[in-house]
């Protein structure tokens, strides 16, 4: 006889703010430094997604991609309707972007994030046009993206500085799995 047995977990309260942008934005572009580049992942494999993903989500608890198995992360990263997008600094990932464009006219700012050692350099809202005017190249009708409280204390400002408007804010209780070993703020904790 199997007994199921509930996974340890930690209960995490965060705000959810939800965006949109319905127009490109007018103005110039923040300058990126030259040592910099971005390129797209056509087919990523999972190993590199995973180190993108669980290094720069490390201290913000990005979690639901962490539990996601191989095949259905694979199935989605190599839909044509999804794009990752890498930033190189001296030949190093500095951070990513992915853009999922599977739901019609709209395009959406699934993840946006610098690695840990380029954040405060500068580089963030560059990096962050970079990201709207990819999305924009898409042809949707509007952009999305959200961001919470447990994401760095610089996101919703520097969003909503690069043109996204708020459209929502809820209230979300999520269950971390204990054995994903991530840090979670007091602040957070329920």
């Amino acid at each position: 006889m199997r007994v199921w047995r509930e996974e340890p977990s930690d209960s995490v309260a965060v705000t959810v703010t939800f965006l949109r942008m319905d127009n490109p934005p007018m103005t110039q572009a923040p300058p990126m430094p030259a040592e910099t580049a971005t390129e797209i992942v056509a087919v990523p494999t999972i190993g590199f997604y995973r180190y993108l993903y669980n290094t720069v989500g490390a201290d913000y608890i990005w979690w639901l991609r962490r539990i996601m198995p191989d095949d259905e992360l694979a199935r989605l990263l190599h839909d044509p309707y999804v794009g990752l997008h890498v930033l190189y600094k001296d030949g190093e990932p500095a951070g990513f972007f992915e853009l999922d464009g599977r739901y019609g006219s709209n395009v959406n700012l699934s993840y946006f994030g610098l690695m840990p050692h380029t954040i405060g350099t500068g580089i963030g809202p560059g990096f962050l046009r970079q990201a709207i005017d990819a999305a924009w190249a898409w042809g949707p009708r509007t952009i999305t993206v959200n961001t919470c409280t447990a994401d760095h204390p610089r996101a919703l400002p520097n969003y909503l500085r690069a043109g996204f408007k708020q459209n929502r804010a809820v209230r979300e209780v999520w269950d971390i799995p204990r054995h994903l070993g991530l840090r979670i703020p007091d602040r957070l904790r329920t």
